[in-house]
């Protein structure tokens, strides 16, 4: 190979690299391992990890730990989802292109919206483009974004707006740890293409988007809701009841393992009227020549389908396997399940909030109405708090310091029905035992 590329060895490969980054000696690697010791090697390495399974969790901010049915791995284990790719011919990829129009119409009927595309990667990509999304509609390149949003969502909306050419307005929160209303107003007498809220918001908060919608609307600037827990709305009104333009968030909550950060599900949906700004892929049901149902890629802005430069192409096939999994999940839970669900995690966390408040030292930040998270403010540093519990293996939460100044004391905790009440019980009695 090297005689056919023209070079005489390996190190001609490498010229290009600066020599100070070169390994000059060689890769001490061990001696090889037939399958069998393979096999006994990794098992010993894996034995020395930590298993999730002997800890507690209370940790959300983003990420959930949920109950994931064994339906759900007989059914996306099939090769015929797990190995699909992106169904560019729809006469042989029906099972596929069905799975995304099912997954389609419960994200429309779980968050009370026209149109969904067949998903992202994350609910931080899945915000930015709604950002995007926004900009094209509305021709104004100002947009607000209230610092209750989850902070990587407004990460990557900076990252993705950093052209120079936006300006992003940052509303803070007030003393109820919502969006401060007046400071809303303050931005939208200046002219915005959007307003960004989250509901339930980063602190576990609902928000009353009924005051932030007529406000938002009157100064023709397009209303664009986001989350992170979708689970909510078993138990909340979707956001398309408050004429939310364009709904956004995550989906790892619908049947996806946390999984170290990934892979996740961008999920995004919007209004009718705005269709044909969608990003990604949107499928359609239509009828073949024989009258049966048949499923085709309705609109997709893939760069192999249009002009380069009009393409908003940012989907991979993975990300239709993780839709596929919240497909199965919410199709398992069904209507009833998945209000039953929610109701399960927002009493379970109302029990713990009693249970903490009856803690000397710690007391609750705000004192808004929350659905399975909240936030508590701590006498203690909260990182050493939370040192203290990894040893008794207790993850208990987020230290909001790391996104909030003003929050160094605050320590954010969540629940879900993976969380029993001997659970809640046990955590409240270590906390009471560490000072």
């Amino acid at each position: 190979m090297l005689e056919e590329i023209g070079v005489d060895n390996i190190g001609d490969l490498f010229k290009t690299v600066p020599g100070k980054y070169l390994l000059d000696k060689e890769l001490n690697l061990p001696s090889p391992l037939s399958e069998l010791e393979l096999m006994k090697h990794m098992k010993e390495l894996n034995e020395k990890n930590a298993s999730a399974a002997d800890f507690n969790f209370f940790l959300g901010g983003g990420v959930y730990n949920h109950f994931i049915p064994s339906v759900m791995k007989y059914i996306v284990s099939r090769p015929e989802f797990y190995t699909s790719y992106t169904p560019y011919q729809p006469e042989v990829s029906q099972g596929t292109l069905q799975a995304m129009f099912e997954f389609q119409t419960l994200m429309c009927g779980l968050l009370g919206m026209d149109a969904s595309n067949a998903s992202l990667y994350d609910g931080a990509s899945a915000a930015a483009e709604s950002v995007l999304m926004a900009l094209r509609i509305n021709k104004q390149d100002r947009i607000a974004v209230s610092s209750t949003i989850h902070p990587d969502y407004r990460r990557v909306i900076r990252t993705y707006c950093d052209n120079g050419n936006t300006e992003i307005v940052d509303i803070p929160f007030d003393e109820r740890g919502m969006t401060d209303l007046e400071k809303l107003k303050e931005a939208l007498q200046k002219g915005l293409s959007c307003a960004v809220l989250q509901s339930p918001n980063f602190f576990g908060i609902v928000e009353d988007l009924r005051e932030y919608e007529k406000l938002i609307h009157e100064s023709n600037a397009l209303l664009i809701v986001a989350f992170s827990e979708p689970i909510a709305f078993g138990l909340l009104r979707p956001p398309g009841d408050f004429e939310a333009d364009i709904c956004c968030g995550e989906g790892q909550s619908l049947g996806i393992l946390p999984g170290f950060g990934g892979p996740h599900l961008g999920i995004l949906t919007a209004k009718e009227a705005y269709v044909r700004n969608i990003p990604g892929r949107i499928v359609g049901r239509t009828r073949d020549e024989d009258g049966r149902d048949a499923y085709v890629l309705t609109l997709t802005a893939r760069e192999q389908h249009i002009r380069r430069e009009k393409a908003r192409s940012n989907v991979c096939t993975n990300q239709g396997l993780c839709a596929l999994m919240a497909t199965v999940y919410l199709e398992g839970l069904g209507k009833s399940g998945i209000k039953k669900l929610a109701h399960i995690n927002h009493k379970r966390a109302e029990y713990a909030k009693g249970k903490l408040r009856e803690i000397g030292w710690i007391d609750l930040r705000f004192s808004s109405p929350t659905f399975n998270e909240f936030v508590l403010k701590l006498k203690h540093k909260p990182e050493e708090v939370l040192e203290k519990l990894l040893d008794r293996k207790i993850v208990a939460g987020l230290s909001l310091g790391r996104f909030y100044d003003d929050l160094k004391d605050s320590l954010l905790v969540s629940f879900t029905e993976m969380n029993t009440k001997e659970d809640i019980d046990n955590f409240t009695a270590c906390l009471n035992e560490l000072y």
